[in-house]
């Protein structure tokens, strides 16, 4: 294996960077940084964490731009898409910077004395492409971050911009390399208290079971093929516009991608009609033009395993969009109807710019195929009956769910899945559960 890693620009196909690459010494070498820095940090005054969180949401703040054109660049992203995020990254670490002094415990009445509990940190985390840092520091834990081998620039960048900010040396870590490498040895050290990973199912369950070996609490945020479920009921032109980026925003590459369209058989017709005028008006280009609404997909490989969904012609391409005839990863946005619920572009994760429609007939059966499915990640529900939105949220099995929308994902409110999505719970107050321990104290007074 090349002891150098080539980080190439999806939009251009040319090399952007060129980094040393990671290998299980340096996973090693992390986790001892990340140990040695462990004690200080817990210790540190949950005031003065908290301030130290808050100055890094300023210096992200700052930088802010910089970071932006950097994600874009790297991963594709619209540059738009890419400010949105770095700004939600700063949001999150002033959320989090108020968690140090409201980790709070519980006082428990017990005969012969007093009994509390306290809530304390792992040690160090290991985070696989993670975006989930901030609730971690918060919680007096040190990590080291693995992140996607494609797209390490704004992690490695976010590293130095900590360090200058006033995070203590040895907090934050970053080895940039093969996951079958650096992050199955994050998964096997020993001195690593916990794992939070986000990627595919396939390589979730690898760390699980890694994970397992010595009891290592584990976070998982998988794959997902959540639903968009439109009752005929609905506001057809708002759902039709939402759709489209729904499935389509960061190319397809979203775990909670909306891919199964589900439409009321009485209002596909025109739901379609509505759809088309939107898929084709998707702007796909240049990730730093202002107009671009979708840029590449991730890599070569990724562009062929999108494209294989359609060399197996199950289902009609029914919209079709553009994308540029020039280097670059390109895939036009893609839309398959009427597709069978047992077809593979209906089951499998595209994470790619094809989305999948398929009819049903009622509530029960609207229900039926949103469940049909491993995942239970995130989804949708279009309708104007509230009574019904009650009754579909509750019945569709999925961790995330929205009506008359398709967001799913807020610095204050819990995100992770049901099934084969994962477990636990990422942002919000809940997050927090997942990096720390509770510890109960009795002490007799008799």
């Amino acid at each position: 294996m090349s002891a150098t890693l080539s980080v190439i620009e999806p939009a251009s196909e040319e090399v952007l960077a060129q980094l040393p690459r990671a290998g299980a010494v340096e996973v090693d070498e992390a986790v001892a940084r990340a140990r040695e820095a462990f004690p200080a940090w817990r210790a540190l005054d949950p005031g003065a964490r908290a301030v130290r969180l808050r100055e890094l949401a300023a210096a992200l703040e700052a930088h802010l731009e910089e970071l932006a054109v950097l994600e874009a660049r790297n991963a594709g992203k619209p540059i738009g898409d890419a400010r949105g995020e770095m700004a939600m990254v700063v949001d999150t670490f002033r959320y989090y910077a108020g968690a140090p002094e409201r980790l709070l415990g519980d006082t428990i009445p017990v005969a012969g004395g007093q009994a509390w509990t306290v809530r304390e940190p792992l040690g160090v985390v290991g985070l696989i492409t993670p975006w989930n840092l901030a609730p971690a520091l918060a919680a007096g834990n040190t990590v080291v971050l693995k992140p996607a081998e494609l797209t390490p620039l704004t992690a490695l960048r976010f590293a130095e911009i900590a360090l200058a900010a006033g995070i203590p040396d040895g907090v934050v870590n970053v080895v940039v390399g093969p996951g079958s490498v650096c992050g199955t040895r994050l998964v096997e050290h020993p001195d690593v208290a916990k794992i939070a990973f986000t990627g595919s199912t396939e390589v979730g369950r690898q760390i699980a079971a890694g994970a397992a070996q010595t009891i290592k609490r584990v976070t998982l945020e998988l794959g997902g093929k959540s639903a968009n479920v439109i009752f005929a009921d609905a506001d057809l032109q708002a759902a039709a516009a939402a759709a489209p980026m729904a499935v389509f925003g960061n190319a397809g590459q979203d775990c909670c991608a909306r891919s199964r369209i589900l439409v009321q058989d009485s209002a596909l017709e025109r739901f379609m009609e509505l759809l088309g005028d939107a898929v084709r008006g998707i702007v796909v280009g240049d990730p730093l033009d202002e107009a671009t609404q979708m840029g590449p997909l991730i890599s070569a490989q990724q562009r062929a395993d999108v494209g294989s969904f359609l060399d197996d012609g199950e289902a009609p391409v029914a919209i079709r969009g553009s994308a540029p005839e020039r280097p670059g990863f390109w895939f036009a946005p893609t839309v398959l109807a009427p597709v069978r619920p047992d077809a593979r572009v209906a089951r499998e994760e595209v994470f790619g710019p094809i989305a999948a429609v398929t009819p049903f007939v009622d509530e029960a059966e609207a229900a039926r195929l949103a469940n049909d499915s491993i995942y239970g990640l995130s989804g949708s529900v279009w309708t104007r009956d509230g009574a019904r939105a009650l009754r579909m949220t509750r019945a569709i099995e999925t961790g995330v769910i929205s009506v008359n929308s398709n967001t799913s994902v807020r610095v204050t409110t819990p995100f992770g899945g049901f099934k084969q999505s994962g477990y636990g719970r990422e942002l919000g107050p809940h997050a927090l559960d997942a990096y720390t321990e509770v510890k109960s104290i009795y002490y007799a007074t008799g």
